[in-house]
């Protein structure tokens, strides 16, 4: 043991080292190697010698301290950024190894018997569940649309643009057009924007509905440093003349009065930014649904206004023109996965965003397929991670602990002695998780009740899989969006030079 916890110090420093080398990249990437090594030959070794939870949490930390090393070895991203985000992730992991060894030997000093321990970590997991359900009642309640509204006449309605940015959407481009043009709002201007799609179909469509009024925007190439899809989104708001701003996407679809009740809502609650949850449309798809179920758990569930971070969904949202450049507009989240989030954290302070859940009083619904699901899914959890390892490795260990754990404690406590308390506390967690979950996912009309009652833990462990997958993909590989690398923006990437 003594030879292992000596191989756990020396890769520790040679990690350190690795920072410390600075500018010299060859040096770098030797003792990142040397690191890689001896990390894991040391974190395997303990496990082995003495397998506890202990061993097994800094086994797996030290898993992500080796995709840290990895990260140096590759060099894929610009010299400055790669330097500050690896050194970063190891002082973090390295915290929290060193707090998991003292809890170890804090435990092997003074513990006395496995029951008090357990009873512990089942009141602890139920009081986290209750905070979770709670929170989820909560959120439901204030997210719900409101069924009063102020009644306007036409011309004290503000003047309202719907943007649709597009790539390669052919039919679900035609009917969100066709959605939007039908509707009765009286001040109403439609633009739709190319995003240089690779079929001619796509502005064709746009084309077709000039009579409707539709406006056609020819998208630029985006520049390296700017998301495609934020490239797009600033070319709107600048050919946008309303006072109000609805960015949508093609898989969405309005009823006739839809615009017009949003509109009306942001009026009555005197907000700048509004935020939609789309209703599920019956015909795109069965009500099944892990990854949107967890999508929509992580906006609904956690209490979020602790954090300061507020609920938002890139499918529906509207803003006025006034509060999106004084938020810096989008050059301010050119490389930003999720841009509204940046502006719905600034209206907040000043109590002028809301997110709220469509219903039929509303009429806007989404008709994303499941592969679209995987594939945004994939698109956005490293990010919404800040696109840190220690970040991912924090959130699946929480994920595993609070939400996993209790239905292994709760069937194991009928055969393994976890003592009365740990047993009652880990079903009570169990009850709360669920209904937490099943509280979201009928709110949000993603999944059928009976679904939602057996899905939770399955879709945990989705969510920790896919996290992973995101993880790896914008680390060492590509993650693709209709057609584009969405790596080199978002990962300060650079670029490999093209093929002669």
């Amino acid at each position: 043991m003594t030879i292992v916890f000596i191989l756990l110090a020396g890769a520790a420093a040679l990690e350190l080292a690795v920072h410390v080398a600075g500018k010299h990249t060859k040096l770098r990437t030797v003792l990142a190697t040397l690191a890689l090594a001896a990390g894991s030959f040391a974190s395997g070794a303990l496990v082995v010698a003495d397998l506890t939870v202990f061993s097994v949490l800094l086994l797996l930390l030290g898993l992500y301290r080796i995709v840290n090393m990895l990260r140096v070895v590759e060099a894929r991203m610009h010299e400055e950024y790669l330097r500050r985000a690896t050194r970063t992730t190891t002082l973090v992991l390295l915290i929290l190894q060193a707090g998991v060894l003292a809890a170890w030997l804090a435990w092997n000093e003074w513990h006395t018997t496995g029951h008090i321990v357990w009873g512990a970590v089942g009141i602890l997991q139920a009081a986290v569940t209750a905070i979770l359900f709670g929170s989820a009642l909560r959120t439901v309640r204030r997210t719900a649309w409101p069924v009063r509204h102020g009644n306007y006449s036409d011309s004290e309605l503000p003047t309202v643009t719907v943007a649709i940015p597009a790539r390669d959407e052919i039919e679900d481009l035609q009917q969100c057009l066709e959605s939007v043009i039908g509707s009765d709002y009286p001040k109403l201007e439609i633009i739709a924007l190319d995003d240089r799609s690779q079929t001619r179909r796509t502005p064709e469509i746009i084309r077709s509905f000039a009579h409707d009024g539709v406006r056609f925007v020819q998208g630029n190439e985006p520049a390296e440093t700017w998301l495609p899809k934020n490239q797009a989104y600033d070319r709107l708001a600048d050919e946008a003349n309303g006072e109000y701003v609805i960015f949508c996407g093609a898989d969405v679809r309005f009823a006739p009065h839809s615009i017009r009740t949003l509109i009306t809502a942001m009026l009555d609650r005197n907000k700048q930014m509004l935020c939609v949850l789309p209703g599920r449309s019956k015909g795109a798809y069965g009500q099944l649904s892990l990854i949107q179920a967890m999508r929509y758990w992580w906006e609904l569930v956690p209490p979020r206004r602790f954090f300061r971070r507020p609920p938002v969904l890139s499918s529906c949202w509207a803003i006025s023109r006034s509060a999106l450049e004084k938020a810096g507009g989008f050059n301010a989240v050119a490389r930003a996965i999720v841009p509204e989030a940046h502006f719905a954290r600034k209206l907040t302070e000043t109590d002028g965003y809301s997110f709220l859940r469509s219903s039929e009083a509303l009429g806007v619904e989404s008709t994303k397929t499941i592969a679209e699901q995987r594939v945004t899914a994939l698109r956005m959890r490293y990010p919404q991670m800040h696109r840190r390892p220690e970040q991912v490795a924090l959130v699946s260990l929480l994920e595993a602990a609070f939400l996993l754990m209790p239905y292994i404690l709760s069937i194991a406590g009928f055969w393994v002695s976890i003592g009365t308390v740990a047993h009652v506390a880990a079903i009570a967690a169990c009850v709360l998780g669920t209904g937490a979950y099943q509280i979201a996912v009928q709110a949000s009309r993603v999944n059928n009740w009976w679904f939602g009652l057996l899905g939770q833990p399955f879709a945990i462990l989705a969510d920790i899989v896919l996290l992973h997958y995101s993880m790896w993909k914008y680390e060492f590989s590509t993650v693709d969006w209709k057609g584009r690398n969405v790596t080199v923006p978002v990962m300060h990437v650079i670029p490999h030079l093209p093929r002669l």
